[in-house]
This record gives C-alpha cells, sequence and structure tokens, in this order.
C-alpha cells in the first residue's frame, strides 16, 4: 500500500519511517518563530539561553542521529514484520479496530517510557553517563525534544516505539498516523510554551507545563510519564501537580502545587 505523490507511488514504510521526522523539524520550527511571543512562555529567551548546558548545534546533531537511528530500525522492523500487511480496505482495520490499535500501542508506549525513565533517574550510574544528556535541556523547547544520550534514544524511544507498533498489531498504514502523531506530542511537550487553544495541552494532562516541571532541579524526582498520560505518576505516587501563572516580569510560569522544593 501507500499514497501518490507527484505522479509517484511511495510506500506506506516510506511514510512511516520518514514522516514523523519530517514533522518533527516542521512542527519545532513553528515553535522557534512562537517563541518571539514573551508572554505565553514558560521561561524568558535569557533562562533559556543561559541555563541550558548544551549549544543548540550539538542538539541539532543529535537529535538528527537519534532519528537517523529510529529510521534505519523502522526499515529493518518493516522488513521484518512485512508492515503487518494490513491495508485501510481490510476488514481488521476498520475504525474500531484502529482505536483499539492505537489505544493499545499508546499504553504500551507510556507503560515502557515511564518505568525505564523513571528507573534512569534512580540509577545513579545511568542517570550521570545516560540520561543527563537529556538534562543538560533545563529549559526545554521544541527541537530538542529528541535529544538524548544516543543509548537512550535506542532504549527509551526507538525500542519502545517497536515495542508499541508489534504488541498493537498496527498497520505500516496506520503507524503513518500513530508515530506521527506521538511526534508532534513529544515536540508539544518540550516546546517551552503555553499557548491558548493548543489542542494537545487542553487534551492531555501530560502536556508542556507537566513536562517543565520534570525538567527542574526541585522537579527530578517527579512526572516521570511521557508521552501521553499522566496515569503510571499518579498510581505510583510520583504525580507533581502545577498550575500555569503569570510571571511579576512578564510570561508565565509553571510551578508546582505543593513545595517540592523542600523535598530534594
Amino acid at each position: 500500500m501507500g499514497i501518490m505523490i507527484g505522479g509517484m507511488q511511495v510506500s506506506d514504510e516510506f511514510l512511516g519511517t520518514f514522516s514523523p521526522i519530517v514533522l518533527y523539524w516542521v512542527y519545532s520550527g513553528l515553535y522557534v518563530i512562537a517563541g518571539s511571543f514573551d508572554a505565553y512562555r514558560l521561561h524568558t529567551k535569557r533562562e533559556e539561553d543561559e541555563k541550558n548546558l548544551v549549544p543548540k548545534k550539538d542538539v541539532v546533531f543529535g537529535v538528527l542521529f537519534q532519528q537517523a537511528v529510529q529510521a534505519a530500525v523502522a526499515t529493518l522492523l518493516f522488513k521484518v514484520t512485512g508492515g503487518n500487511c494490513q491495508s485501510p480496505q481490510d476488514d481488521d482495520a476498520s475504525m474500531i479496530v484502529l482505536a483499539r490499535q492505537f489505544i493499545v500501542a499508546m499504553m504500551v508506549l507510556d507503560t515502557w517510557q515511564y518505568f525505564v525513565h523513571r528507573y534512569m533517574h534512580h540509577n545513579k550510574f545511568l542517570y550521570k553517563h545516560i540520561h543527563s544528556h537529556h538534562h543538560r535541556l533545563i529549559v526545554p523547547y521544541a527541537y530538542g525534544a529528541l535529544y538524548n544520550h544516543p543509548l537512550e534514544g535506542v532504549l527509551l524511544d526507538t525500542f519502545g516505539g517497536a515495542l508499541a507498533f508489534l504488541i498493537s498489531g498496527m498497520s505500516s498504514h496506520a503507524s503513518i498516523f500513530f508515530f506521527s502523531f506521538a511526534t508532534l506530542k513529544a515536540v508539544d511537550d518540550h516546546c517551552g510554551m503555553w499557548l491558548p487553544g493548543n489542542l494537545f495541552q487542553l487534551f492531555f494532562g501530560n502536556n508542556a507545563a507537566y513536562h517543565d516541571i520534570h525538567h527542574q532541579l526541585y522537579g527530578s524526582k517527579y512526572n516521570f510519564s511521557q508521552p501521553f498520560f499522566v496515569m503510571w505518576d499518579k498510581f505510583l505516587g510520583t504525580y507533581m501537580p502545577y498550575t500555569v501563572e503569570k510571571r511579576s516580569e512578564g510570561g508565565l510560569e509553571a510551578r508546582p502545587v505543593i513545595d517540592c522544593k523542600k523535598e530534594n
């Protein structure tokens, strides 16, 4: 299966592999432009430039490397599974079945990422040598969403995505939409902005403000859930509620409801 683009047949496997990469940079680019609207930023531009511990060019190269690895793994996965051999016309690919596959994939990905992510915080060796790379971005921004140590990128994102694909049983055609959606969600969660009418922020408790709490030094023991729901944080006592309030000097700030600063 596939679609016609410019008179050429493009396979579902190709689109499932590269659509999320293209959307990552397009959506991130929109947030780079929107970043000039200081009234909606969760941190000032100065904080973004001064607090972060890694140059932006290194972030770009790191993300591109991770995306290259993900593309290679996705290509291999599609080859091995044959794209799960479903087409949109199959009875098994009805909207009800697709919805079930999406929900299962979301739950699998959330479960995998919560426990691996949390363990990386609690294991001092893994945090120091691997996960701390991502937390060099104390002030998150959109195109830094996938900035990780390469091993973390493989373990947390690439392997987690493969599990979600295999366990849900979705087709390569369905994967185009699922992984594109997951990519947009990840970018939005790291955008560092709180925009009126943002559907991700309206419909998901796991959003930019929620994740911003986790990126602060006082919030590193909380809000491990990603990328969709907050259920594991709530079930296991790592949920940190927050409010988004106006800063006296302008802009916005995500503030924890309880004083977790004293607990660290």
